[in-house]
């Protein structure tokens, strides 16, 4: 210790509440990679399906895994509160409220999916780091494939919840047109978990996915076919600039306008490539106006994800990108340089804001 900081006068207890709080974060994230390992194996699953609750001699039994990694995993799983634990009968088992979070992936409270995205960000530790030297950026493409899998498993119990309920019904008379028959692109599609809700939602409408890189669109050719949308949904490999220009009625940036180099590019393409009363819609994170209001959870989450990919992905475009917490001011500068006469925020919820932009 500095000799300046010896003579720093220290309250003991906020010390003692910082170090807490910093283990706290080591715990966390130690946790996260067990919480992905018990979602890849099934660990949630099976504990979820059991009556009764299970040892761990009873849980590896039943997922095929060793039990003497078990019994650390669930003392650390109960620690954290993801399952809980019966003294009495020394089994573990599930609280519905943890089951329908970790093991229901129907549920619009899944969460489970977020752990393949740590997972997979803090394996592009190495790169970012030296980015953060260079300033060098990170394609979407180089990271590990589990953040192509974590993103569709993270955000599709969010589009489940709100994208028919309450997203497309508060834009500007497109839910009558596509209810009669319309024409939709989905850009930055990935595996195409938005485009096939809409596909299932709107029978006479028309989906087109657009995503760049060409792993994620096999994938979603594939789960397209296995939900029978394949009759009405297309998906094809191209940038948010050069996809075709078919007079869309809706088209769509589900969490991807700031993860690319140019915005304002992407949005002056979607502006020539809408119909006449159509509507481009927005979705990004939630973020505040100003520096501080960013400081909770939300705040401190989305920006993480911003550093470690967000960002690198727009650098390696050539852009500098606008960043997971980008102000709606910013956001509104991107799209309205587009030449867009109408933006507004159409809906929220505790984690997204969803914008309106029309001609």
């Amino acid at each position: 210790m500095t000799q300046a900081a010896q003579s720093v006068q220290i309250d003991e207890d906020k010390m003692n509440a910082f170090l807490g709080k910093v283990v706290g974060d080591f715990g966390a994230t130690m946790s996260s990679m067990l919480a992905y390992i018990g979602t890849k194996l099934g660990l949630y699953q099976a504990l979820a399906d059991s009556e009764g609750g299970m040892t761990s001699n009873e849980l590896a039994e039943k997922t095929g895994t060793n039990e003497r990694y078990i019994r650390e995993w669930l003392l650390n799983q109960a620690a954290g509160e993801y399952v809980h634990y019966d003294a009495v009968t020394g089994k573990y088992s599930m609280l519905p409220e943890q089951r329908i979070a970790l093991a229901d992936e129907s549920s619009p409270f899944y969460v489970a999916g977020g752990f393949y995205l740590v997972k997979a960000l803090l394996n592009a530790q190495p790169r970012i780091t030296e980015a953060f030297k260079t300033g060098s950026g990170l394609g979407w493409h180089e990271h590990d494939t589990d953040l192509f899998l974590g993103t569709e498993k993270f955000f599709r119990p969010g589009y489940t919840a709100h994208l028919m309920g309450s997203w497309i019904p508060s834009l500007t008379g497109i839910q009558g047109k596509l209810e009669a028959g319309g024409r939709v692109a989905d850009v930055g599609c990935g595996h195409g978990a938005s485009t096939i809700l809409m596909a299932q939602a709107f029978p006479n409408s028309k989906f087109y996915g657009f995503d760049y890189h060409p792993n994620s669109i096999e994938t979603a050719r594939k789960r397209a076919e296995g939900a029978g949308v394949s009759d009405r949904v297309t998906f094809e490999i191209a940038t948010a600039k050069d996809y075709p220009d078919n007079q869309y009625d809706l088209i769509a940036f589900f969490d991807c306008l700031h993860d690319m180099g140019d915005p304002a590019g992407a949005s002056k393409h979607a502006f020539d490539c809408l119909a006449d009363g159509g509507s481009v819609m927005i979705v990004e994170p939630m973020a505040g106006n100003t520096v501080e209001e960013n400081f909770n959870i939300v705040g401190r989450t989305f920006s993480a994800a911003s550093a470690l990919c967000c960002t690198p992905n727009a650098i390696a475009q050539g852009g500098t990108g606008i960043g997971t917490v980008a102000t709606e001011d910013v956001i509104k500068k991107e799209v309205t340089s587009a030449a867009f006469g109408e933006f507004r925020r159409a809906a929220e919820t505790p984690f997204n804001r969803v914008f309106e932009a029309r001609k």
